[in-house]
């Protein structure tokens, strides 16, 4: 049987453990619910196990029957801080908790691959490392576990490197699709703390009000994008929290923000960095008051290598035909596989796997679990391929 017929016979298995992660998903680094069900999944393959001190990470290492490259392949595990909405009989039973990012289809999917190429390992030549990996979102998961040895898990640095990423919406149902050089933004961070001083509401002239200069930050940062920045090497500022004051009589001692910042290239973002920090400074001056301000470097872009993004396109093409297109622009996600990509050639892959117009990180997001064994599939495929059989 070929390996996607396998995948295909494996499909109620991996709809029933990616609907067991969904039911029961997990924040952060420590994640152990989520890594008592990877390893019971994984119970039984002839796989050499590692679990993180750092978190709850869980690596594989597979021996193929023959010395050849080495391959790894990533699924992220953890959730995000939203309450779903979805009204699906398996949503999550975690108040404030969903995967809403369909990090629980990565880990089904990476578990079918497991099995798929542990069947196989007698005709492989070369081995295969399996990176499960906590806090993708935002607690930089992929930092630690490369720092505690991941790419070198085999004995040897890893020689290519891949991950699926499943989409709601901006990739068609059912389509992969990847991109030679920079496919996914730097995602960093500006935060800012407005220092005035309190006072009464009704008499704001004895105060220092900060939070009109702060909501003056919020508007100037997005003229600062559209006014100083080239719309062909794109920034993106958005503030997603605003903190000031307790009651509307009160006038509070400062106004926090944060922001998050999307650029695709490096010049971009060394630009946005001290025209962000001077344009704030000098806003909070002209009021009279003081800005604290920080900004810190995230996940640096995602860059696919170029002859890997081939193979990926051809092994897929060759899978599955018409459901390939490469992916025309950058997306403005972040993702820390960037890192491991900064390490070792591999690729990044898009798949999609929503309705289309729900996107990823919303509590209405559901994905199709009727994909799951295609791309248990292409990541088997891919380790096949890459180190030969």
């Amino acid at each position: 049987m070929s390996v996607h017929e396998d995948a295909t016979a494996l499909l109620d298995d991996l709809v029933l453990l990616r609907r067991r992660l969904h039911a029961d998903p997990e924040v952060g680094l420590d994640l152990p619910r989520t890594q008592e069900k990877v390893l019971a999944a994984l119970d039984g393959l002839p796989l050499e196990l590692t679990l993180g001190e750092s978190s709850t990470s869980v690596t594989g290492v597979l021996r193929g029957a023959r010395p050849g490259p080495v391959v790894l392949l990533r699924a992220d595990l953890d959730a995000l801080p939203i309450q779903e909405r979805t009204g699906l009989d398996f949503a999550s039973r975690v108040d404030g908790v969903m995967h809403a990012c369909g990090h629980d289809m990565h880990t089904a999917m990476l578990v079918g691959a497991a099995r798929l190429l542990a069947a196989r390992r007698g005709g492989m030549a070369g081995d295969v490392v399996f990176m499960f990996q906590p806090g993708e979102e935002g607690w930089d998961g992929s930092a630690a576990m490369i720092e505690e040895g991941v790419l070198d898990a085999a004995g040897r640095r890893a020689d290519a490197a891949y991950a699926l990423h499943v989409f709601g919406a901006g990739v068609p149902h059912g389509v992969f699709s990847a991109r030679p050089g920079t496919t996914m933004a730097a995602s960093d961070v500006l935060e800012v703390t407005v220092v005035g001083a309190g006072g009464h509401g009704a008499r704001p002239h004895r105060a220092k009000d900060p939070i009109p200069a702060a909501c003056e930050m919020v508007t100037a940062l997005q003229t600062l994008v559209t006014r100083q920045h080239d719309i062909f090497d794109p920034v993106v500022v958005t503030v997603g929290s605003f903190h000031a004051g307790t009651k509307r009589n009160v006038i509070p001692d400062s106004a926090r923000f944060e922001a998050t910042v999307r650029t695709f290239s490096a010049p971009a973002k060394a630009r946005v960095e001290d025209a962000a920090v001077t344009l704030v400074r000098s806003i909070a001056r002209a009021h009279g008051l003081r800005a604290e301000v920080e900004f810190r470097d995230g996940y640096p872009m995602t860059v696919n290598d170029a002859h890997e993004t081939a193979f990926v396109t051809d092994t897929i093409t060759d899978l599955f035909d018409h459901r390939f297109r490469p992916l025309r622009n950058p997306m403005p996600g972040g993702e820390d596989f960037s890192r491991v990509l900064r390490e070792v050639p591999g690729a990044f892959i898009p798949f999609g796997v929503g309705d289309g117009t729900t996107d990823n990180h919303s509590p209405l997001a559901r994905f199709d679990d009727a994909l799951l064994a295609d791309g248990a599939t292409v990541l088997a495929e891919l380790a096949l391929r890459r180190i030969g059989r």
